[in-house]
């Protein structure tokens, strides 16, 4: 059964799963695991599954996270398994910290579309709960990850912990692993002038407006998806119509305040409801309050520069944000203010035009 989405949903039978649909553009689709319990098809277990995964959150799935799968990848090939991924869902920090717990680069759909990108095949994803968190560190290696996911070989970062209280890490799991002929790696950290790529850098350097900076930890422009909503149409009274966007997920990290060089597409989908590629188009955004009309309410403004239709309420919004052009300022005058915004769409439409595709 296809979804609206695009992606195929799995039969009542097998609820737990679901396939990642592939448009033409992306790779062999990528098969999804929800929960832990009975996650294998009967025919996977009879056939005798097996996966080399790496494990983590992937928040963003950067560079560092791109070495650990990387590795995974280099484990599959020599054991001849197919390459997957364990991960969690929510993210253990939301549910330890609630609201004080750090924004995400990633929502859930973006990470997947991201890790089928990668060409993973496999996606377990876990439920971070309550009951989740009271299982063994010895527990969770043996009975689930091995005993039911089918794992046999796992990369992790040198940091990454697991059962109750956090009791895991890489050495506990190489100790119960071993004797079941399971493999366990530790991936080395990747860094950069900066010091060691992390999620954390990257929220301070969108947070600071420095998304050139993130984008090269990403090894891609940072990008959010929203929701176009009606605003009160003074960019079009201006002369440069805009689409004001919302995130759709309420903890997407957000860059700082300022004007922004950007490209944006529509997310579309074929008669079949399968998602088409992408049509990027340059353009300029502004993220703040506007102060020069004295806004209150902060707001991502996003003036396309190639012409294409405003008529987009409603629509889903892709943003990917190329460099920042500069901080965000009040203007004396609705003329200072246009004389800048057209200095801002020149620059944003030479740096989108000659920055990498995405």
């Amino acid at each position: 059964m296809i979804g609206p989405s695009g992606i195929e949903v799995a039969s009542k039978r097998h609820q737990g799963t679901f396939t990642a649909g592939a448009g033409p553009w992306k790779k062999a689709p990528m098969r999804v695991y929800r929960g832990y319990s009975n996650p294998l098809s009967g025919r996977e277990r009879r056939d005798g599954f097996a996966a080399a995964v790496a494990i983590g959150n992937f928040d963003g799935v950067h560079r560092g996270h791109r070495a650990v799968i990387g590795q995974a990848r280099a484990n599959a090939v020599e054991l001849g398994t197919g390459l997957g991924v364990v991960t969690f869902e929510p993210h253990p920090r939301e549910v330890l910290q609630g609201q004080d717990a750090p924004a995400r680069l990633s929502p859930f759909r973006r990470k997947v579309e991201l890790l089928r990108d990668l060409g993973v095949e496999h996606l377990f994803v876990l439920p971070f709960t309550r009951a989740l968190m009271a299982v063994s560190a010895e527990s969770f290696v043996e009975d689930i990850l091995i005993g039911r996911l089918g794992v046999r070989a796992v990369v992790s970062g040198s940091d990454f912990r697991f059962g109750h209280r956090r009791r895991g890490d890489v050495e506990l799991m190489r100790r119960v692993a071993s004797p079941h002929g399971v493999r366990v790696d530790v991936a080395g950290a990747v860094g950069d002038r900066g010091g060691v790529v992390s999620s954390t850098r990257i929220r301070a350097a969108l947070a600071d407006g420095r998304v050139a900076e993130a984008g090269e930890m990403l090894s891609q422009p940072y990008e959010i998806v929203g929701l176009v909503r009606a605003g009160d149409r003074r960019g079009r009274e201006l002369g440069f119509p805009t689409a004001n966007t919302y995130p759709l997920h309420p903890r997407t990290a957000m860059p700082g305040t300022g004007i922004y060089a950007v490209r944006a597409a529509l997310i579309e989908h074929d008669a079949d409801g399968h998602a088409l590629a992408p049509r990027w188009h340059p353009g300029a955004a502004s993220l703040g309050t506007n102060p020069t009309f004295h806004g209150v309410e902060s707001r991502l403004e996003v003036h396309l520069l190639d012409g294409m239709d405003y008529d987009l309420y409603g629509r889903r919004l892709r943003v990917a944000f190329i460099d920042r052009l500069r901080g965000e300022e009040r203007f004396s005058s609705i003329e200072a203010l246009t004389a800048q915004m057209r200095i801002d769409c020149d620059r944003a439409l030479a740096l989108t035009t000659d920055s990498a595709a995405i």
